[in-house]
């Protein structure tokens, strides 16, 4: 197979064949290529430049990711950058003196930050709708929005502004984006999001709260965790032979749309064909996610934004609200039953080494806006406040309730498959990616979506 983009741009490095400098500026040349023009919040290319040009060839070959360009969520600070957090009034507020956890360890990695992204606010959505900053296009597709909230993370990626980047996942904000875009994704494990590795980073719920990667090719996936988490990837990458793969039953399910089906049965087929065991399982339990899910998001989130409510989206604010009017006995209540559900979905790993399904029950979130200011229609209901939020959190919650880890693999047309582990098989689940991107080189891969 062809080298990924990392490993590819790391080895012209080597080759001397191109600079940093070289790769950043043509990195700008497709910066904000969407129609919306937002993927960035905030870009500074001479920081960037001046960043570029303190690399030291020496380092090439030891730092994971010399000279590549990244994109960071506008929910960690960078010194001297003003952090949004999908807001601007708290764009409005003075900029950190000090890198985030998450920005200091791309940099020590040699990596060149590229700009803060577009998200939706407060990182409350999962279409990247955002009345501030303007609605979050698809570069590649004016009429369809990326997701979110990671929205500017997966849109630096398609547009090729840069080969990997920052996002955050409370509730299916990596898995989404990454999906509807065409795009790999990679969601923590809920206990490497320490107070240190949150340091200067901005958390919509902080007992789900992950951080993560989108990026172009599974194969990428080990190396980055390695750069964020220092995370040793595995030498040796398993065999699918006499894996067990467990998938919701049908009843879970209910009537995706015939793509995503598609995907998943096309998967399982090949999966089985190279001799992995797959079956499906009893998710009733998984049923009231997102009725344990939200409550606890909105308690969280209140206590964060206290004082600020009215500064954001109505919707928002609505659910603040909710938060805030949360009883001790209710949130104690909440937090039981999330150790609850955490057991017993954990519990499926007796039965199964990983589980797969569908990252959502649809492939696209047609836009809606006015693409030329990048701003919902007057008068047109925005899909924040539809149906398709609660479709979507339906498949991913049940994860994020149960803090695990996921990759996303990426299919053509706007499909993505969620690959989940046990608590704290991140290089395992990510070393299985490679391997279904090496051996299944049949399915699609994130090169097939334009």
């Amino acid at each position: 197979m062809a080298l990924t983009p990392i490993a590819s741009l790391r080895d012209r490095f080597l080759q001397g064949q191109t600079t940093p400098s070289a790769a950043l500026d043509e990195a700008f040349a497709h910066s904000n290529a969407n129609a919306s023009e937002n993927t960035y919040l905030s870009q500074n290319k001479f920081w960037s430049l001046n960043q570029a040009s303190r690399l030291k060839s020496a380092d090439a070959e030891t730092q994971l990711l010399f000279g590549i360009p990244v994109s960071l969520k506008d929910c960690f600070d960078l010194a001297g950058s003003r952090t949004s957090s999908g807001s601007r009034f708290y764009q409005s507020q003075p900029a950190p003196k000090e890198d985030s956890t998450v920005a200091a360890r791309l940099r020590q990695a040699g990596a060149i930050i590229t700009g803060k992204t577009h998200m939706h606010q407060l990182a409350y959505g999962i279409t990247g709708e955002n009345p501030d900053f303007g609605d979050c296009l698809q570069p590649s597709n004016a009429d369809l929005l990326t997701g979110g909230s990671s929205s500017g993370a997966a849109a630096s990626v398609q547009e090729g502004s840069a080969l990997a980047a920052i996002g955050t996942d409370t509730g299916g904000s990596i898995r989404i984006p990454a999906a509807l875009s065409g795009l790999a994704g990679y969601r923590s494990s809920i206990t490497l999001n320490t107070p240190q590795i949150w340091r200067g980073g901005h958390h919509l719920a902080p007992s789900m709260d992950t951080v993560g990667w989108i990026y172009r090719d599974l194969r990428d996936g080990p190396l980055l965790a390695q750069a964020l988490f220092n995370l040793d990837p595995i030498d040796k990458p398993p065999s699918l032979t006499g894996l067990r793969i467990g998938t919701p039953n049908d009843a879970f399910l209910g009537t995706p749309e015939p793509a995503v089906t598609k995907a998943l049965t096309t998967m399982l087929a090949q999966l089985t064909k190279a001799s992995a065991t797959c079956s499906t399982f009893d998710a009733t339990m998984w049923n009231n996610a997102l009725d344990i899910y939200s409550p606890i998001v909105a308690l969280q989130a209140a206590k964060i934004h206290r004082g600020n409510f009215h500064h954001f989206d109505p919707v928002i604010t609505a659910r603040l609200e909710a938060g805030a009017a949360t009883d001790p006995q209710q949130a104690s209540d909440l937090f039981a039953n999330m150790e609850t559900f955490r057991a017993r979905t954990s519990a499926l790993f007796n039965r199964f080494d990983y589980l797969l399904y569908p990252c959502a029950p649809i492939t696209a979130l047609p836009a809606q806006l006015d693409a030329s200011i990048g701003s919902a229609q007057s008068g047109t209901p925005t899909l924040e406040r539809g149906v398709a939020r609660t479709a979507i959190l339906r498949y991913t919650t049940p994860i994020s309730l149960a803090g695990l880890p996921a990759v996303t693999l990426p299919f053509a047309g706007g499909v993505g498959l969620q690959l989940i582990g046990p608590m704290n098989s991140d290089a395992k689940l990510l070393a299985l990616s490679t391997t279904l991107a090496e051996e299944l080189s049949s399915l699609p891969t994130p090169s097939s979506r334009p």
